[in-house]
């Protein structure tokens, strides 16, 4: 099977998410498409610049770099998102930092002049937000969302720690198990205070990395002190 994994480099659920299909990749022998998707363009508050519009937009600019690596191959981007996520999400690292980045390609056997090369670049603009907009037109609104090669689209699963093992193939069974389903549209688990905290205390290297006020549609997240 193919599916296509939209992520933002910065969304820390679509990284955890991303863990739990490798590790089904490893097992399966799925193949997966990494895909864009801008959380910064779809929460971006009215008379803010777009992401395209700045010099540097820490996801945006990041998926720059990232769309030309797939140009090379779709190993180099895996490599590199799997890079950048460990230091933001496991570490509490700043790949958002141009000199980080520059860094980290050298470290995945790149030269540190193809951030330029992406930024020099307008097209590597148009590539990111096809990709986003693939995701905008079939009414999606976030990360990580998944493409199956009969066109359907899911949104999630949203995790924070992400199966393993037979546990990772169960929930493999389970999403792949709404494709028979194609007008089960939601189906979501409230999120109690234990929850809350849970996802606190698994997202804090993130919290720590962030340069950013985390935002879910339209919401502005504060895992410290709830919604606002």
């Amino acid at each position: 099977m193919n599916v296509d994994f939209h992520f933002d480099p910065m969304c820390p659920f679509a990284y955890q998410t991303s863990l739990w299909i490798r590790d089904v990749r490893a097992q399966l022998g799925i193949t997966v498409g990494w895909r864009f998707f801008s959380l910064e363009e779809v929460n971006r508050f009215e008379g803010k610049k777009h992401p395209w519009e700045r010099p540097w937009s820490y996801g945006w600019s990041l998926m720059r770099i990232g769309a030309v690596l797939r140009r090379r191959s779709m190993a180099a981007l895996d490599d590199w998102y799997l890079a950048v996520g460990t230091a933001l999400h496991m570490r509490g690292e700043k790949p958002h930092d141009p000199a980080v980045a520059r860094e980290m390609l050298v470290g995945l056997g790149h030269p540190a002049s193809l951030l330029d090369e992406a930024l020099a670049d307008p097209t590597t603009h148009d590539e990111v937000r096809a990709d986003h907009q693939r995701v905008v037109d079939a009414g999606g609104f976030g990360v990580p969302t998944l493409f199956f090669p009969d066109g359907q689209c899911l949104f999630g699963p949203v995790l924070v720690d992400p199966p393993a093992g037979d546990d990772a193939l169960r929930l493999w069974d389970v999403v792949t198990g709404m494709q028979s389903f194609p007008h089960v549209y939601e189906l979501q688990r409230p999120k109690g205070p234990r929850d809350l905290a849970l996802i606190a205390e698994r997202l804090q290297p993130y919290l720590d990395g962030r340069d950013w006020v985390s935002v879910n549609r339209g919401e502005v997240i504060d895992f410290n002190g709830g919604k606002s």
